[in-house]
């Protein structure tokens, strides 16, 4: 029904921002066909964080075990003060530079 579904996309918030003020990184494919690029054993870079802001895609690139590379589009939901949270480490390291 409608509002079990409701209260799981608002457990599914609660749950990203909880993973943002801990300084982690949720990010969603922006193709979700990206998701069958990734091989076991890859090593994965996330460039764009230097001017990482609101709306802006991240980039990831995968380096596979025969030394190509793939890259692709990543979303996230971050505003201006959750980034500060990730530049900071934490939530609570950002409430502590202050203070």
């Amino acid at each position: 029904d409608l509002s079990s579904g409701i209260n799981a996309e608002y457990g599914a918030r609660i749950h990203e921002t909880n993973l943002k003020k801990q300084g982690m990184l949720p990010l969603t494919f922006a193709d979700p066909a990206d998701y069958d690029k990734v091989q076991p054993g890859d090593k994965i870079s996330i460039t764009g964080l230097t001017s990482f802001a609101p709306g802006v895609p991240l980039t990831c690139t995968l380096t596979h075990g025969d030394g190509s590379t793939e890259s692709f589009a990543l979303n996230h939901t971050f505003n201006e003060n959750q980034i500060g949270w990730f530049k900071a480490g934490s939530a609570l390291n950002k409430m502590a530079e202050s203070s």
